[in-house]
């Protein structure tokens, strides 16, 4: 799995949250750092902040859809941020789930859930 997330914070909490639930998570925080990890390790599920230095996490979904090792891969937004459309949008970026913070670690784990990614041992 794949954070996408530039508020060190929040990555941490997540990553903590998940890792306690038996997920393994790999962080990026930033575009570049995104794009070159799901490149070289296919993850089964990506989750992007929409708001990021130098990309919002629409694009990255847009560049990620385009590359072949995760033209498939499940893509979870979220954000802190309030603007109108921001839902629809992510739907247009094949969002299996849009969450907005603060979310529970059950609203992330559910969402997760849907993609059908397994947890590991």
């Amino acid at each position: 799995m794949l954070l996408v997330e530039d508020d060190i914070l929040i990555a941490k909490a997540i990553s903590i949250r998940l890792g306690s639930l038996g997920y393994k998570v790999s962080l990026a925080h930033d575009a570049q750092t995104a794009l070159k990890y799901a490149e070289t390790t296919t993850p089964e599920v990506i989750i992007i902040d929409i708001n990021l230095p130098g990309a919002d996490g629409f694009s990255i979904a847009s560049r990620l859809h385009a590359m072949k090792p995760t033209v498939t891969t499940p893509i979870i937004f979220i954000t802190a941020s309030k603007i109108i459309g921001l839902r629809e949008r992510a739907e247009k970026h094949g969002a299996i789930a849009f969450l907005e913070k603060p979310f529970s670690a059950a609203q992330l784990t559910e969402a997760i859930e849907l993609s059908y990614y397994p947890k590991t041992a």
